[in-house]
Parts: C-alpha cells; sequence; structure tokens
C-alpha cells in the first residue's frame, strides 16, 4: 500500500508540473481580415488560427483561410498599423492551411514584441503580395 502512495503521489507531482507548464505558454487566437492589412486590402478572404508560444519562444499552431488563394504565409514583426520583416515562415500543410514549422523559435526580443502585442500573422497571395490578409497577435 505504501508503494502504491509513494507511486501516487510523485504521478500527481508530475502532471502538476506538467499543468503548470501548460498554463506558462501562450496560446492566441486570431482572426485575419484585409481590413487589417497596411494599406487596408478589399476582401473577402478570412481567415482564424491559434498559435502557441512556449516560454523558451518555441512556437506552434496553424491558419485556416478561406476566399483566398494563399501563396505564402508568415508571422513578422511590427505593431498594428505598421508592416515589419518576417520572422516565422508557414509551411501550407492543407488545402488553406498554414502551419508553423517544427522547430520554429522566437528569440528573446521577439518575445519582448509579443508581448507589447507587435506580432501578426499575414497571408499573401498573387493579387496581393505583400498580403491579403492579416491578424495581429494578442497574448
Amino acid at each position: 500500500m505504501k508503494m502504491h502512495q509513494k507511486t501516487l503521489k510523485a504521478l500527481v507531482g508530475i502532471c502538476f508540473g506538467l499543468a503548470s507548464l501548460a498554463v506558462c505558454a501562450q496560446s492566441m487566437k486570431v482572426t485575419l481580415a484585409g481590413s487589417q492589412e497596411v494599406p487596408p486590402v478589399a476582401t473577402s478572404a478570412s481567415g482564424t488560427g491559434s498559435i502557441m508560444v512556449s516560454p523558451d519562444g518555441s512556437v506552434s499552431g496553424s491558419v485556416t483561410t478561406t476566399g483566398v488563394d494563399g501563396t505564402m504565409a508568415h508571422i513578422h514583426e511590427a505593431p498594428m498599423g505598421q508592416n515589419g520583416p518576417v520572422i516565422v515562415p508557414f509551411a501550407k500543410t492543407a488545402d488553406s492551411v498554414w502551419s508553423v514549422p517544427a522547430g520554429a523559435k522566437l528569440t528573446d526580443a521577439q518575445l519582448q514584441s509579443l508581448k507589447s502585442g507587435n506580432l501578426y500573422i499575414n497571408v499573401h497571395s498573387a493579387a496581393n503580395k505583400g498580403g491579403e490578409i492579416r491578424g495581429q497577435l494578442k497574448p
């Protein structure tokens, strides 16, 4: 009986530890629209997604689009109303689905930009090479 109690306590400790790690990760829902592009784009296209950023900067997640034949998708670094450089390129993993590639990681400075609301996702198209739809990541 004592052996089972020790094992149970160890498992509870591990689960509690894992649960606390999950709380530390940033999970963000994002909605993409042409009106958020700079300059704004008149389009019926849209997108939604979920992005997870771990405390060490590891990034995962994806966005799904409708009404746009996307050519590229990325996470960029810039505040709302401004354009900025690509920091995480996405891979097209299915029709209208763009995913963060395995191993993607933000630098410490980029993590700080995320906390300040200065990262965004956009999806580019042949008609709108600079981006057709965009959504700011809000931690």
